[in-house]
């Protein structure tokens, strides 16, 4: 890889380490034994827990395209990258020095790394047709998620140790500051690995500045949407991305629920996930490689049907085995379909207007986090039975698919006569 590509795909190293560590495997009880210990409710902690995650998503979500349309203008991309990451890392490194009884200003805190970590990722997605050819979009984009997940792992095994120790006696500290300490790893990490893509990765393509830029931005916004028609085959594209990607998303943030209910234990789950990490990334090198070969859409059809297969073996579960079986199947193709959709979707988007576009990605990717919890669950109740709530994702991935085949070439994009570069 050229610097400019490496710096980029270290990004991904960089912040996979907030997305497990923060969002998934430690923050999360941290916060819930707080809010115990100050004396609320488990059902009250936990709504203020949904509250906190859905308000932020959705703050994030809604200024996107408006905060990409001003970031296409010249020099601007970068410095919103900045803000947001240096918005995420100041936080979670807040979450290791606010007093674990402060859980009102945790909360608050983890918001804001919500908002970091989210704006962040718009503008580095939207980097890679600055670092990269056409060519080799497949192929960086999927050694990017390949790279997260395996330097996920090493922040995650230094912070879980250090909890496990510390449960266990063994290193002379309390749990809540072994967490304190995970989250320090944390934004240690996420700040000392993003050195690379503020030295080396800058804006290429660009529409030059105008006066009032923000007005501006809220003008090009407009015009996108009013010339809709004229970006049919990504707004196709979106909408199957929309709908596959809520059942991978589904499927990921269900499966500790799923696999409880199968009556596996808190600390088998957990190297289940370490170990899925693991597999997880060098198939999504291969993805980046066969989409090379047989072109990304046919590879993420592959990957499309073969969550599908998971979704039809998940039916039949019924021991620890068959858990063990279906995270490595999902561990196949996880990184593959959504580096492939990055990459995909960055050859579909008008260079110089990549920005605003990769803001219509993020709603789409955040907004696809709700319809398939609300399926699995409404199934696993009316059915009794979880196997048949994963089961019923079959229709996302179907409907996902179908659009997708329907999705015409890339030549009939829409391409600006004026690039600057």
């Amino acid at each position: 890889m050229t610097k400019q590509e490496n710096s980029w795909v270290f990004y991904d190293w960089a912040n996979s380490a907030y997305s497990i560590l923060i969002t998934t495997a430690v923050f999360p009880l941290y916060f819930k034994a707080a809010a115990t210990e100050a004396g609320l409710a488990a059902t009250t902690s936990t709504a203020y827990w949904g509250y906190a995650n859905s308000f932020a998503t959705l703050l994030i979500s809604i200024c996107a395209p408006v905060l990409g349309s001003i970031a296409d203008f010249k020099g601007f991309k970068k410095r919103f990258f900045t803000f947001f990451f240096a918005l995420g890392v100041i936080f979670t490194l807040m979450l290791a020095v606010v007093p674990s009884n402060q859980w009102l200003i945790l909360l608050i805190c983890y918001m804001l790394t919500v908002i970091g970590f989210g704006g962040t990722n718009i503008f580095y997605d939207a980097f890679l047709v600055d670092v990269t050819t056409e060519e080799r979009m497949n192929r960086i984009s999927s050694n990017g998620f390949a790279m997260g997940y395996i330097g996920s792992t090493i922040p995650f095994i230094l912070g879980i140790a250090l909890i496990i120790l510390a449960q266990q006696q063994i290193l002379p500290i309390s749990v809540s500051i072994a967490s304190q300490l995970a989250f320090a790893i944390t934004a240690l990490w996420w700040g000392l690995f993003t050195i690379p893509m503020l030295k080396n990765v800058n804006q290429i393509y660009y529409k030059e500045r105008v006066p009032h830029p923000i007005t501006n931005g809220f003008k090009q916004l407009f015009e996108t949407v009013k010339k809709i028609k004229l970006y049919r085959s990504l707004f196709l594209f979106l909408l199957a991305y929309f709908f596959y990607i809520d059942g991978v998303n589904t499927i990921i943030t269900m499966s500790t629920a799923y696999g409880s209910d199968l009556g596996i234990d808190s600390t088998s789950l957990l190297i289940i996930l370490f170990v899925t990490q693991v597999v997880a990334a060098p198939f999504a090198f291969l993805y980046g490689r066969l989409a090379d070969k047989f072109q990304a859409k046919r590879m993420l059809l592959v990957g499309i049907f073969i969550y599908i297969a998971i979704c039809m073996y998940a039916y039949f579960l019924k021991t620890v085995l068959d858990f063990w079986i279906l995270a490595m199947l999902v561990a196949s193709s996880q990184g593959g379909i959504q580096a492939l959709s990055r990459s995909y979707f960055a050859k579909l988007v008008p260079k110089e207007n990549a920005n605003e576009f990769f803001g219509f990605y993020s709603i789409f990717y955040k907004f696809a986090a709700i319809l398939g919890p609300f399926l699995v669950g409404f199934m696993a109740q009316m059915t009794g039975n979880t196997n048949n709530g994963v089961f019923s994702l079959i229709v996302l991935f179907l409907i996902g698919a179908v659009i997708l085949i329907r999705v015409p070439k890339a030549t009939d994009i829409p391409q600006s006569s004026s690039i600057s570069r």
